[in-house]
């Protein structure tokens, strides 16, 4: 579907997203877009579509916004409140609805808002339906007769099934009595079911970032600013800590010692204790900001390791092709697909201390037979991504950086899927090296094209 992909003007990598108020994230064109969505997926001008929500500030406005959108086409909405977007997914399958939308910028500040749907099976939309939603964009809005209008309803408990769902992913009878969990829910949609999971299965919790009031969801806080659990954990003298962003499917490990453990350790714990029970279907897949690392670890215990492009929606492509059940991102969107259909912190975190519980070992014992290599990124912001990428300085930049690393390490330069930004990676076993040749590559970047610049250092 690449002619698709070049045609769409709203959908990105990961749903619509951007700046509350601005062209591609205003009430006006939510409501647009429920309506044609109710269109698209509700063809018959009947079925159910489920909306949740993070904890922004703009979240309600949304809602109404695009509760009257689905409805005026006919489309019959249920409304849950705030839940994590993997919670919409998981209702999205069980109550036989036709869709759910999840309002929600992920782990992005609360100034901005995105809008991505979830298919009858809970899995993100094609790109084909996505781009059909676009092109129902265009048309005059109308309402569909007042007989016909969709009706609305409010779940009261999506949270607690929510909750059941996830302590069920677990293997029967296995308790978390004993430890005590740090648990970082970043004042977003996970603030009181992650808590909540864990506590039914007998942890001890000490939570942080549980106090959402509208403007506070991922500030210093969650997957993105795992330092905040990493400490409160060492405090705490707790068994290990998890933080997750902002909508709940990502996260970030800490062991008992603070070291934070990212996507690709808590992949690597997941896919050998599969591994060693044989429970594993398939290759495990990763993406090309994976560590090189976890590709020699993995493949060194024989296993079959694929990359796919960046984002959730290419791992979970590359899955169904090759056969594999799990697979993520270093940013910690992992895909357990024996357990649930989409990317969920709080359920890969729980099978990472299934590991720990059921073999007895601490998640720095897990993690010993996984020793990432330096791995440096720098986001240049720039006016426009496309032609930041056809410069051809940049090409020329980047080749020079590959021949000066030779075999020792990797680079990639890609444009970000929701970010006016191009991300400078550099991975290599010289922790020295990694730096001063990122630092360069990204001052090339901004000579050609940047705006300015802001690390995000890994490893």
């Amino acid at each position: 579907m690449s002619g698709g992909q070049k045609a769409r003007r709203y959908f990105g990598t990961d749903g619509i997203r951007g700046p509350v108020g601005s062209p591609v994230m205003s009430p006006d064109l939510v409501l647009r877009l429920g309506r044609a969505a109710g269109r698209v997926l509700c063809p018959d001008g009947r079925g159910k579509v489920l909306i949740g929500c993070d904890t922004r500030i703009s979240g309600p406005v949304l809602e109404s916004a695009l509760e009257a959108g689905l409805a005026s086409a006919g489309a019959n909405v249920t409304l849950l409140g705030v839940l994590p977007t993997p919670g919409i997914a998981y209702l999205t399958r069980t109550l036989g609805a036709r869709a759910g939308v999840v309002i929600s910028a992920s782990h992005n500040p609360f100034q901005d808002n995105g809008i991505k749907f979830f298919g009858p099976d809970g899995r993100k939309l094609d790109d084909a339906t996505e781009l059909a939603i676009e092109q129902a964009l265009d048309e005059a809005f109308d309402t569909v007769p007042a007989e016909q209008l969709g009706r609305v309803e409010r779940i009261r408990d999506s949270v607690g099934r929510y909750v059941e769902f996830c302590k069920s992913t677990v293997p029967y009878g296995l308790r978390l009595d004993g430890l005590r969990l740090v648990v970082d829910c970043a004042h977003g949609a996970a603030w009181e079911a992650a808590p909540a999971v864990l506590r039914e299965l007998g942890a001890e919790v000490v939570s942080l970032g549980v106090e959402p009031d509208g403007c506070n969801i991922n500030d210093g806080v969650g997957s993105t600013s795992p330092g905040a659990m990493a400490a409160r954990v060492v405090e705490t003298r707790a068994d290990a800590g998890l933080a997750l962003d902002g909508d709940g499917d990502r996260v970030i490990m800490a062991d008992h010692t603070g070291a934070i453990r990212d996507g690709d350790c808590l992949l690597y714990v997941i896919a050998r204790g599969r591994q060693e029970r044989a429970e594993l279907c398939g290759p495990v897949v990763g993406t090309v900001m994976s560590n090189l690392a976890l590709e020699h670890a993995l493949t060194g215990a024989g296993l079959e390791f694929l990359r796919s492009k960046v984002g959730d929606r290419h791992v979970l492509e590359t899955l169904h092709e090759h056969g594999g059940i799990v697979g993520g991102e270093s940013s910690g969107h992992i895909l357990c697909l024996d357990r649930t259909s989409t990317g969920d912190g709080v359920i890969s975190a729980l099978q990472v201390l299934a590991e720990m519980r059921s073999r007895e070992r601490s998640l720095a014992e897990l993690c010993e037979g996984f020793t990432p290599y330096p791995q440096r990124m720098i986001n240049v912001r720039v006016a426009s991504r496309e032609a930041a990428m056809a410069d051809a300085r940049l090409s020329e930049a980047v080749a020079e950086t590959e021949r000066r690393l030779g075999e020792a390490g990797r680079v990639l330069v890609r444009p970000s899927g929701t970010e006016p930004v191009i991300r400078v990676m550099v991975e290599g076993r010289n922790a020295e090296q990694v730096r001063s040749e990122v630092e360069a590559l990204a001052g090339s970047v901004r000579a050609c094209v940047g705006e300015g610049a802001e690390s995000e250092p890994h490893h």
